[in-house]
């Protein structure tokens, strides 16, 4: 066996080692939350159970708890408020077991929030598998609650998504209508370069919007085509759809040929940068603003993956937003 370690080779099982034991933890800490939701779960059937069947009233809630602390004092989970909070949680979702089942994935007090701060069955689902996909934190969620991300995700708050048609629709998915992006902390007045330099001084906090899945590869992208250059404000690579992800910066409205330097842009990344294994590059407008009628129009023709959103620089009004989705029609079936 060679006794001098090469710095390469260590270096390589330094890596691995540490990937496999960050990995472990994680799984580690799954499991046990998965434990504590089950016996929380539990707890509130049982209660449940037993005040129907005994015919008991509220007060055996604070018995219970008073009991319960007697009797495991080093758990802090046990009282009058969190077992109704169990009971909650076993009366919400009893009868739905996919949500059930989506539950066990968060901490307790993200399905606490949940709870409290959702209403339907299908802005409950949006949250408990945008929570467990992006591993958001407390503090996370609870602004994409108050920003209402759930009726931004979808052109009319359905219950249930209509299904993608095709991949090009299946691709877009993943990407939303609009972006709130109060925490870059933008004036409101700025331009394009103030705004690219925001998002990458403040990358964590865009990708936390953005989706996790990103990597960053580079500002001004340069793109050599017939010896000439051609800039890409911000690229970034998609590790789950294995594919370039092309954003253009707009401080203004939504303008037709934006969407032509677009699919420029998306054409020359497939043809010089995406290698034979990866999928084709998609094209992110970000605009101020835009005229949905002049949006369907430019990219109606494109076979290019070409989604135009918009941003906010600061938390959206939520009850505007309310009055405004309310206002829209009812889908029909």
């Amino acid at each position: 066996m060679k006794e001098k370690l090469t710095r390469a080779g260590y270096g390589q099982l330094l890596v691995q080692l540490k990937e496999r034991i960050r990995k472990a933890q994680y799984q580690a800490l799954q499991t046990v939350n998965r434990e504590l939701i089950k016996l929380y779960w539990n707890i509130g059937r049982m209660i449940v159970e037993f005040q129907r069947r005994e015919e008991w009233g509220s007060g055996v809630v604070e018995k219970i708890s008073r009991d319960l602390r007697r009797e495991f004092p080093e758990s802090r989970g046990f009282s009058s408020q969190n077992l109704w909070r169990m009971r909650q949680f076993y009366e919400v979702y009893r009868r739905k077991p996919i949500l059930s089942t989506l539950s066990r994935e968060l901490p307790w007090f993200h399905n606490v929030l949940l709870m409290k701060r959702t209403r339907t069955e299908g802005e409950k689902a949006y949250y408990l598998r945008a929570c467990a996909e992006n591993r958001w934190s407390f503090r996370e969620l609870e602004r994409q609650v108050k920003a209402l991300a759930y009726e931004r995700s979808e052109e009319t708050p359905c219950e249930t998504p209509p299904k993608p048609q095709n991949r090009k629709d299946a691709v877009l998915a993943h990407f939303k209508n609009e972006y709130i992006l109060d925490l870059l902390e933008l004036k409101d007045r700025h331009n394009e370069k103030e705004l690219r330099k925001a998002i990458l001084n403040n990358l964590k906090d865009f990708f936390l919007e953005f989706g996790r899945h990103f990597t960053f590869a580079g500002e001004e992208y340069r793109l050599n085509v017939g010896g000439d250059d051609f800039y890409v404000d911000l690229l970034f690579y998609h590790r789950l759809l294995r594919c370039f992800v092309a954003v253009e910066l707009k401080t203004g409205k939504f303008k037709p040929e934006y969407a032509g330097k677009m699919q420029f842009y998306l054409a020359a990344l497939d043809e010089k940068i995406k290698t034979r294994h990866e999928n084709p590059s998609v094209g992110i407008i970000l605009c101020k603003s835009k005229n949905e009628e002049v949006v369907r129009i430019a990219v109606s023709r494109t076979a290019a993956h070409l989604r135009v959103a918009t941003y906010k620089t600061r938390l959206i009004d939520t009850e505007l937003l309310k009055r405004r989705l309310h206002s829209l029609p009812t889908p029909t079936a």
